[in-house]
């Protein structure tokens, strides 16, 4: 199947299963926790640095084919980013 296919959950799955069997070995968690991996889930090809455009550019100049296939994650992470809403209001909360 071509990685263009893969639904959501599936693409993730790939590339946190490359992340734990290539990247994780190979990186020290506590000193590397906060840099972004960018993964080829093709390939299993990968890049890491502390900026993730950086880690996109250097994995695309050894691998231009992972355009459109390439998962985030931090280190020391589950994912790349965080989302979701802030559910203070400005105003000040007294304890």
């Amino acid at each position: 199947m071509d990685v263009q296919e893969l639904s959501d959950e599936e693409f993730a799955r790939r590339g946190n299963a490359i992340f734990e069997e290539r990247v994780h070995p190979n990186v020290d968690v506590d000193a590397e926790a906060h840099k972004f991996v960018a993964i080829d889930v093709e390939t299993g090809a990968y890049a890491v640095h502390e900026e993730e455009r950086t880690a996109t550019k250097q994995l695309l100049e050894r691998h231009p084919e992972a355009k459109g296939r390439i998962w985030f994650r931090r280190v020391g992470s589950e994912s790349a980013h965080h989302l979701g809403a802030n559910l203070w209001s400005n105003e000040k909360h007294s304890s």
